[in-house]
């Protein structure tokens, strides 16, 4: 007899509830988990006496969301903030021209039809393209029949680029012309002033999760699955894989007999991106009262081009910039001194002198990450949204996979990674798990904790 009903390997949201579910079915669970900490990409660095999300941060579209109503059962405070998708529009935005001058109400409004235009045409290009076709190849065709002046496209045309690197952390000529076809926000979206990271830290409490223990290869049979972390072995009726496809993709975990094609196939179309964030505080607000985003145009805005207001968090002047993409890889090599000195140079030439010295400030490196070897999935050139689903499996009715790479419907969100980690646990209970219901047996835990 196994030692264990089913192991997780990750102990991030999706491994998390994968193992909840299943726990509260009855079944003997274990979590093997690389890294000194569970949350994996969802990580809230509290150090300076408030929650700073070094990973994801947003949940993108509360309408008719499993999550939200999650975050909402469990009572975790949450603040509207819907500039997350990279929005031309929408909610209050200082942008400034490629001349670094900033825009007023008729600029602003021209600036926001156009993109709407552009993105009529884009998606029209989208649906006439054909396999192999990539996203630079179906914007610059939008854009060769939009009939703007060399100077608009020039602008559109840094638009799409930041918004694929934004969206998908990946150069806009990687990405499939399919890529943001899931690129839909229904409704608002929030942030978490106590830190994301408190929804996966309350649904692993009691779970027995080893930290630090690195799974280094996965063997099956007909009979189960061994799992081995340096020296250790362990046993079971089967496996749940969660860790990220930058891992997979690295071939860190060996797994014996090799993944069939049904797997493997999905595994190596899908790309990985790197998308960093730049947290920086400042002694003073320069910028309007109520604005949700700065955003920098055309030529001002080729690297540096948008920053978001998130001082409501720790209540001091606070503006989180992105460096992702081919952007994201060369600054990631770069000290966080040099990073920051360089954001900051790019909002004084916006600002000037206004711009104070920073307090503060946060800097990350996903892609130098060996427990994620990057930021998120997407589609890179060749692949399919069918590539998410098919990645998850199951192989031989033994192992399984979860994580945001292997939701097809919205992958590269927290919400992925909770509905694959509620598919894989239902497929080995062959039963529906209530969210509801699971909700609840939270709440009962925490209360029965005394908490």
């Amino acid at each position: 007899m196994s030692a264990y009903d089913t192991i997780v390997i990750g102990a991030g949201m999706s491994g998390l509830t994968s193992a909840r579910m299943l726990s509260d079915a009855g079944q003997r669970v274990v979590v093997l988990e690389g890294r000194d900490r569970i949350g994996g990409r969802m990580h809230s660095d509290r150090s300076a006496g408030f929650p700073v999300d070094l990973g994801a941060s947003w949940i993108h579209g509360i309408e008719d969301s499993p999550l939200w109503d999650l975050v909402h059962a469990l009572r975790i405070p949450a603040i509207e903030y819907t500039v997350g998708s990279f929005q031309v529009g929408g909610r209050p935005i200082e942008n400034f021209d490629g001349d670094r001058r900033p825009m007023d109400a008729t600029a602003t409004a021209q600036w926001i039809a156009d993109v709407d235009t552009a993105d009529r045409l884009l998606i029209e290009e989208i649906a006439a393209s054909s396999p192999g076709d990539t996203y630079l190849d179906v914007t610059e065709r939008a854009l060769d029949r939009s009939g703007f002046s060399p100077e608009r496209i020039d602008d559109i045309r840094e638009f799409f680029r930041h918004r694929v690197e934004e969206q998908c952390g990946a150069w806009i000529g990687d990405l499939d012309a399919h890529g943001l076809d899931e690129d839909a926000i229904v409704g608002d979206e929030v942030i978490f002033p106590r830190g994301y990271d408190e929804l996966p830290h309350r649904i692993g409490a009691g779970l027995d999760v080893r930290l630090e223990t690195v799974v280094t290869r996965v063997s099956r049979s007909p009979e189960g699955v061994i799992v081995h972390a340096g020296d250790t072995e362990y046993r079971a009726d089967r496996a749940i894989v969660t860790v990220p496809l930058g891992v997979l993709q690295a071939g860190t975990i060996t797994f014996d007999p090799e993944l069939p094609d049904a797997v493997a196939g999905p595994l190596s179309r899908l790309g990985m991106g790197v998308f960093n964030k730049v947290f920086v505080q400042f002694p003073e607000r320069f910028w309007d009262e109520g604005t949700y985003v700065i955003r920098a145009l055309g030529e001002a805005g080729e690297h540096w081009h948008s920053w978001y207001d998130v001082s409501a968090v720790s209540g001091i002047p606070t503006l989180l910039t992105f460096a992702a993409g081919p952007f994201g890889r060369r600054m990631q090599e770069r000290a966080d001194a040099e990073i920051v000195a360089d954001a900051v140079s790019a909002l004084r030439l916006l600002y000037g002198d206004a711009v104070g010295e920073p307090l503060a400030h946060w800097v990350t490196r996903w892609g130098h990450d060996a427990f994620s070897n990057g930021s998120y999935s997407h589609l890179a050139v060749g692949s399919s949204h069918h590539d998410h689903d098919d990645l998850a499996g199951p192989v031989d009715g033994v192992l399984h996979f979860a994580g945001e790479a292997t939701w097809g419907d919205e992958p590269a969100t927290v919400g992925a990674a909770f509905y694959s980690g509620h598919r894989a646990a239902e497929r080995i209970l062959g039963r529906s798990v209530d969210l509801g219901e699971f909700a609840a047996g939270i709440i009962e835990r925490e209360q029965t904790a005394g908490r």
